[in-house]
């Protein structure tokens, strides 16, 4: 039986289309230095954060209001031995109605707890969702959570 991927949930008191844009906002709530287009089907764009992290996503879903998928094309984790561990993951945003809420669930597809950065890699991806990209979509303002 394999193994789940790092996924995390939460919910806002925000419709739909504003949490998608939040999302397609990258810049807002990813800490980091980003190259690239974030918003359209196809768009290809880089992450880097100093010395320690280098990956390039692609879009390869964008449903408005629903979801968002990114595929890792190439990456460069330099705190671990496999430096490509990122490499044919994907990052998912699945977006839902819920009552008078709009569910945002998190998933790094491939992002298992075999990989030597699944550590390091699920608590940062777990306080820019919560923290940073939940404070965009609720408080129009990303927040600093590294360093």
């Amino acid at each position: 039986m394999s193994k789940p991927s790092f996924s995390t949930t939460f919910l806002v008191n925000h419709p739909a289309k504003e949490v998608f844009n939040a999302i397609n906002n990258v810049r807002g709530w990813w800490q980091g230095e980003i190259e690239g287009s974030t918003n359209q089907l196809h768009d290809e764009f880089s992450y880097r954060s100093g010395e320690f992290h280098f990956s390039i996503q692609k879009i390869e879903e964008l449903i408005p209001d629903q979801k968002v998928v990114w595929r890792v094309t190439e990456s460069k984790i330099n705190f671990v031995a496999n430096k490509t561990e990122w490499v044919d993951t994907k990052i998912s945003f699945e977006i839902k109605q819920i009552d008078n809420q709009t569910q945002l669930r998190f998933t790094h597809v491939g992002l298992v707890p075999d990989l030597e950065c699944y550590g390091s890699c699920s608590n940062a991806w777990s306080k820019l969702i919560n923290e940073s990209l939940f404070s965009l979509i609720t408080k129009g303002l990303g927040t600093q959570v590294f360093g």
